[in-house]
């Protein structure tokens, strides 16, 4: 079965042709972080346009790749939440055109869910139930895989995803956007004992996260450093930070994990990139017998071979979506 999937929740347009949910027979992405780049951060109607400029040579393109045309399409994959609203009605106004025109059935996927899905395509073995710790630009959450398409959120951030955390901190150093790489780069070469933060603490759940305590925190320091002509160590702090948010993340997974009872943990979205996360989360994971699966490095971030795997297992469960599908920007993956 082949699935032609359309992705475009934020800045990436997106396509691919996926078949039979794990075999990735081509992956267009068209970024545009140069131009935002320019703002320090995604400009909403400027992502807008910019899909509304490329969704049309993505599609081909990916079809091209895929040596296949619409009429080899089996369904056709759309985000539909969560994400910026305008560009998220780009991909699914452009995904019902085609719907309608070809009479190929189409397909509603989360967005979350496809980045829980990018996991199958680099490890077919990986199998429900497990849990799964998703951490990117907007997201930072922590799942009971208990289906293909049925998910229970044990833990979330209470403010600032993780990856969001990680652009606003790389920006305050002097990192261009998006900073997370830079910071990556820098904390190789720094001392992660150079500073100190506070891991925020948050009532009510223990499994939920926090960051904009910790993003306060550095602000501050580089701030109050300029201020009083202190010359500030960008690679330190890049790697105290980092460590900082590791901890953070690798404290409340393993909390989920001995509360679950699981002993497979996957890893999704942007952040799971980054090498910090990955080497301390295989640690912690060695260290207690638990099964760890990352995404390959291509998978991490946006795109629309995540999204054709998941609507895969959505199409098989019985998800459909006609032309009165529409955006939403805010969606929990248990209500879908």
């Amino acid at each position: 079965m082949r699935i032609l999937a359309i992705e475009s929740s934020c800045d990436e347009t997106a396509c691919a042709i996926v078949e039979d949910g794990t075999r990735v027979l081509s992956n267009i992405v068209a970024t545009q972080i140069d131009e935002h780049k320019l703002y320090g951060g995604v400009v909403p109607e400027i992502a807008s346009r910019r899909h509304s400029e490329n969704i049309s040579w993505v599609v081909k393109k990916a079809l091209g790749d895929a040596e296949c045309t619409l009429d080899d399409i089996d369904a056709i994959a759309v985000t539909y939440a969560p994400g910026l609203i305008g560009a998220l009605l780009v991909g699914i106004s452009y995904a019902k055109g085609l719907s309608l025109a070809s009479g190929k059935p189409l397909i509603p996927v989360h967005h979350i869910a496809g980045h829980i899905a990018a996991n199958y395509i680099s490890h077919p073995d990986l199998k429900p139930p497990y849990l799964c710790l998703v951490v990117s630009g907007g997201h930072s959450h922590i799942v009971e895989v208990t289906d293909y398409t049925t998910y229970k959120v044990i833990g979330r951030t209470r403010d600032d995803a993780a990856g969001e955390c990680f652009d606003k901190v790389a920006r305050t150093i002097g990192f261009e956007y998006p900073g997370g790489k830079f910071i990556d780069a820098a904390a190789k070469r720094g001392n992660p004992d150079a500073y100190k933060f506070t891991e925020p603490k948050v009532s009510g759940s223990e499994f939920d996260f926090s960051f904009s305590g910790l993003k306060t925190a550095v602000i501050n320091l580089v701030h109050n450093s300029q201020q009083k002509g202190i010359e500030i160590n960008a690679d330190d702090i890049s790697a105290s930070f980092q460590r900082t948010v590791c901890d953070i993340l690798v404290k409340k997974t393993m909390l989920a994990i001995k509360h679950t009872g699981h002993t497979t943990l996957a890893v999704a979205g942007g952040v799971s990139a980054n090498s910090g996360v990955r080497e301390a989360m295989q640690k912690a994971c060695d260290k207690r017998g638990i099964k760890l699966y990352l995404p390959e490095l291509k998978y991490c971030g946006d795109n629309a071979a995540m999204i054709g795997c998941q609507g895969y297992y959505d199409y098989l469960s019985g998800k459909r979506a006609d032309e009165s599908l529409n955006g939403i920007a805010t969606l929990s993956l248990e209500n879908i």
